[in-house]
């Protein structure tokens, strides 16, 4: 299977291991999936260690692409088509965050799963989102 990771998954798999659920860890150990990380989080963990929102316990965020690689994520770049083209995807009053939307998307046109706890992506799945928790 084909998965996407959300942001607070890869970062939890870094610094808090143990906040992720068992069966998640089964699925990324799993050698026959196919576990990937968009660049998009890469610049929202940027953007937030940079305002202060996040603390990345004694490294950078420049040094974190590298470490998803020796964690054997690929890391797959988003387009600017599908960037350009995001505003298909329906607005959701209650879940405006831009991060989240452009990672929803690629998983939608890229007919992956998202491995995510984020109980917000559920609305989402009406638009074709397969969301593993």
């Amino acid at each position: 299977m084909n998965y996407i990771i959300d942001t607070h998954i890869f970062l939890w798999l870094l610094f808090e291991p143990k906040k992720v659920p068992s069966g998640v860890l089964e699925i990324l150990k799993n050698p026959s999936n196919h576990i990937s990380i968009t660049s998009i989080s890469f610049w929202e963990i940027s953007l937030k260690y940079n305002l202060g929102k996040l603390e990345l316990n004694g490294t950078t965020p420049d040094k974190l692409p590298e470490l998803a690689e020796k964690m054997g994520f690929v890391i797959e770049q988003i387009a600017t088509q599908e960037m350009a083209s995001v505003h298909k995807l329906e607005t959701n009053k209650k879940h405006k965050d831009p991060f989240d939307r452009i990672i929803i998307w690629h998983c939608i046109t890229h007919e992956k799963t998202l491995i995510s706890l984020d109980g917000k992506f559920d609305s989402y799945t009406q638009h074709g989102l397969e969301v593993l928790k």
